[in-house]
């Protein structure tokens, strides 16, 4: 688990490196730099030696780029232009050094481009430097970036994508740098900018972005007009939440953290130990689940209520109970309309089905012989069961896992869910989020949505989308890191429902060390490592949510303390 830091933590972060620490901020871009470098590096391979031509490639290319549109002769001049341009693409033959174009904006962020330029210029490279914006914006390091390299024999030359020899040069790169923007960008890309990230993601070189890929909002994940499409993002200090929400996270890449020599003392009183911490639930865990005592019985490994169904709708409930019994739930019961009972209950052989009793006290005493409680998947949205939604809310005291159609019996009726005592865990995903609380779609900062509501009503909430968000009562937040697109069918919400509802009864999960919130991040993350591993197995495209339960057994097996 690792904190983020958002743009305006980490504006404030470097100001007091610089300020109070005395620590210079060209250390700090030097440090960048070369951690930048090393990630193109690590994509490119080792410095390549010139060799003997074997053979021509790439002229075909040359020449198209040059043909005229007409079918006339060319003057002097144009071939004399095309003799160039077709010598830059062949020259590769002979010279295979890897080639890097590093595309700079004129702040800190273009800093940090410069000086990974020279360094990589320095190991060998063929590496050209590119100044994108006027260059009378350029920030004093960034300008103290590029006396270094002159001095080791390189330029920051503008970019002019129409000369037609530059042109072609850069199309033979074998890795981009993206340095345009670091964390201050909030504004719509546009103009050079603008056609500098539509150059980098029209070529099939990598790239490597510089904290953040241009364009993406490095808090919300939005993307402004256009952003890069990195291979490799090199975040520094803290990755920041735009890398693992919406849009943005599918433009990052790999996440690199690099330690740029900020003082870990600071990152840990302005960060760590803020008021609303955001954390993140990356491909690791340094939690695991503990063993079950040796003692123990289905009672003490929790009891799941499940209320859902409806007609048309009798797998949800079913999916959600599945997937409470896979994450160990001792006993499970599955509530569900009379006319559907008996095709619930074929569907059910570890679960018990049983049909929804006339009388409300009958199915209240039910619900309050469990641990918790899953109510609304699959259960429509039929005025009477909504009524009986926020009956349930009101009346029951144990923990209440409240899912689809649950979530929307609270629309105009929010006051059901204040007058709770018990806790209460909702996982909308956006089109519920909006239905419960009438904002609009699309919803731009989803961490402050969901822990502003979190706060407000003083419940969990999971706001289930890529990078699900998970908001504590008491602002502290948790982004999942694992997940695939693959999960987005109906069903995989039910799964983890269910999962979540099972963690929460077993007894020997709880604990000082263990709130609701957290284990409900727990689950989200589980929920979403069985995703990523059906997608390696069946694909991201034939993935079904059935097959997330069959892989819980894997998950969890990986994750429990062995010893």
């Amino acid at each position: 688990m690792s904190m983020l830091a958002t743009t305006e933590q980490m504006r404030e972060l470097d100001r007091r490196t610089i300020e109070e620490r005395g620590i210079p901020s060209l250390e700090l871009m030097e440090n960048a730099a070369r951690e930048a470098a090393q990630a193109v590096v690590d994509l490119v391979g080792p410095v390549k030696g010139p060799r003997r031509p074997d053979g021509v490639i790439g002229s075909a290319v040359s020449v198209a780029f040059v043909m005229m549109e007409d079918s006339r002769e060319p003057t002097p001049e144009e071939q004399r232009e095309m003799e160039a341009v077709r010598a830059i693409v062949e020259s590769k033959n002979t010279d295979p050094t890897q080639r890097i174009a590093v595309f700079c904006g004129p702040g800190n962020n273009g800093g940090d481009g410069i000086a990974a330029a020279r360094i990589l210029l320095e190991e060998g490279y063929r590496v050209r430097a590119f100044l994108v914006g006027g260059r009378e914006k350029m920030t004093p390091d960034a300008k103290a970036m590029e006396a270094r390299l002159i001095e080791a024999g390189g330029v920051l030359e503008p970019l002019d994508l129409e000369d037609r020899r530059l042109a072609a040069w850069l199309g033979t790169c074998d890795c981009y740098v993206d340095a345009l923007f670091g964390v201050g960008l909030k504004r719509p890309l546009e103009g050079d900018f603008l056609a500098a990230v539509q150059w980098m993601n029209g070529r099939r070189a990598p790239v490597v972005s510089c904290d953040l890929p241009s364009g993406v909002d490095g808090d919300t994940g939005e993307i402004l007009g256009q952003a890069v499409q990195a291979e490799t993002t090199v975040t520094f200090t803290c990755a920041k939440p735009g890398l693992y929400l919406g849009a943005g996270a599918g433009c990052a890449g790999e996440v690199r953290v690099a330690h740029i020599g900020i003082p870990q003392d600071l990152v840990h009183q302005m960060i760590w130990r803020g008021p609303e911490p955001i954390e993140l639930r990356p491909d690791y865990m340094h939690w695991n689940l503990p063993r079950r005592p040796a003692d123990g019985h289905k009672g003490d490994f929790g009891k799941v209520f499940i209320l859902g169904g409806s007609e048309g709708y009798t797998g949800a409930p079913v999916l959600a109970a599945c997937g409470a019994l896979r994450t160990g739930a001792g006993l499970v019961y599955v509530g569900v309309p009379r006319e559907i009972y008996p095709i619930v209950a074929v569907k059910c052989q570890e679960a018990m089905a049983f049909p929804l009793p006339e009388e409300y006290d009958k199915l209240l005493e039910k619900a309050r012989s469990c641990d918790v409680a899953v109510i609304g998947p699959g259960l429509g949205r039929h005025p009477q069961m909504e009524r009986l939604v926020r009956s349930l809310l009101c009346d029951l005291e144990i923990p209440v896992v409240l899912d689809a159609d649950g979530i929307n019996a609270l629309s105009g009726h929010i006051d059901s869910l204040d007058r709770r005592r018990a806790t209460t865990v909702l996982t909308p995903h956006a089109g519920e989020f909006v239905r419960l609380t009438g904002c609009a779609l699309p919803i731009q900062d989803r961490v402050t949505a969901a822990r502003t509501f979190a706060k407000d009503h003083r419940c969990t909430l999971v706001l289930k989308g890529r990078g699900t968000v998970t908001a504590a009562p008491d602002g502290r937040t948790w982004l999942n890191g694992t997940g695939n697109p693959g999960m987005a069918k109906g069903g995989s919400g039910d799964v983890l429902a269910g999962m979540i509802a099972a963690l929460l009864g077993q007894k020997h999960l709880q604990g000082p060390h263990a709130t609701v919130s957290e284990t409900t991040a727990l689950a989200v993350w589980l929920h979403g490592k069985a995703g990523d591993k059906c997608a390696q197995r069946f694909g991201e495209y034939a993935m079904l949510p059935s097959d997330l339960i069959g892989m819980l057994p894997e998950v969890l097996k990986e994750n429990e303390e062995r010893k």
